[in-house]
């Protein structure tokens, strides 16, 4: 649809941006509801982004999304903070709200939707959780896996010292044990798992592939990818063909937009089968 001179305006906020299928996404949902609104791309290079946000604030925008590299200057940028951005020390979500910059994070709750939607119910409680990465996706990762209920997370970094450091930021947070593993014990990590998040940017589409031997984990674990573009990443191809029960990560980027959008044009949205199957459409044709 058309939109006037009153129209809601937000977007995207990331660098590179032109991968992100936010865009479409919202379009989708602005269609649906027959919204006045606008939804862009915006790609900005690290050392603009607190330049741009004021650009914006000053231009009429709602409020972005926040994608990478951004999510930790905008958690710096923000004014007040959800518990979940607080927990995560990341943003992924800026709203302006009069003369203040709020910022949430719905990463770990969009997360969990999606297992909780793709496996049986607790499906994973009790089971023990291997997470690669230690950035904010990793962080929103151990925020959704403990909301599920798993026994132990396991967190395997490429940087020991900064696994460590998620071990003790939420050591305090969550109810389970952390461990901290390096990169070439991830054969340790990965002994007797019920389920392993990929929370690197490894597999996107562009990056290298995520250099580690699936051999060590179990059949029966689950493998999720918040990398959503390839929709099947080579992890998660290797995964299925091993016998793993796979997940991908573009059931999370839906799961994560509904409270975005709501915040942005004032009604909620749904994931439908619909929604997944236009999204499909515009990850095949790039």
């Amino acid at each position: 649809m058309s939109i006037s001179g009153k129209a809601k305006l937000a977007g995207v906020i990331g660098w590179p941006v032109q991968h992100s299928l936010s865009p479409r996404l919202h379009g989708y949902w602005l269609d649906a509801h027959g919204i006045d609104g606008a939804y862009v791309p915006l790609a900005v290079p690290r050392e603009r982004f607190a330049q741009v946000i004021q650009s914006l604030r000053a231009t009429g925008f709602i409020g972005v999304n926040v994608t990478v590299p951004h999510k930790e200057s905008a958690f710096a940028i923000a004014h007040e903070l959800d518990d979940a951005a607080q927990a995560a020390g990341a943003v992924n979500l800026l709203i302006f709200d009069g003369g203040k910059i709020m910022g949430r994070n719905t990463d770990a709750t969009g997360l969990a939707a999606n297992l909780n939607e793709a496996l049986a119910k607790n499906a994973l409680q009790g089971r023990d959780a291997v997470l690669l990465g230690t950035g904010g996706a990793a962080r929103a990762a151990i925020l959704a896996l403990a909301e599920l209920g798993v026994r132990e997370i396991r967190i395997v970094g490429r940087n020991l010292a900064r696994a460590e450091t998620l071990v003790r930021e939420f050591s305090a947070r969550v109810k389970m044990p952390l461990r901290a593993f390096a990169w070439n014990h991830w054969a340790n990590a990965a002994d007797g798992a019920g389920v392993l998040v990929n929370a690197t940017s490894a597999g996107m589409s562009g990056k290298d592939v995520l250099d580690i031997s699936l051999d060590p984990l179990p059949v029966n674990a689950v493998v999720t990818d918040l990398v959503y573009n390839p929709l099947e990443t080579d992890l998660l191809q290797r995964a299925q063909a091993r016998g793993n029960r796979i997940v991908d990560g573009l059931g999370m980027l839906m799961h994560q937009a509904v409270p975005a959008f709501e915040a942005f044009y004032g009604e909620r949205p749904q994931v439908t089968p619909a929604l997944r199957t236009e999204l499909k459409k515009a990850l095949r044709h790039g």
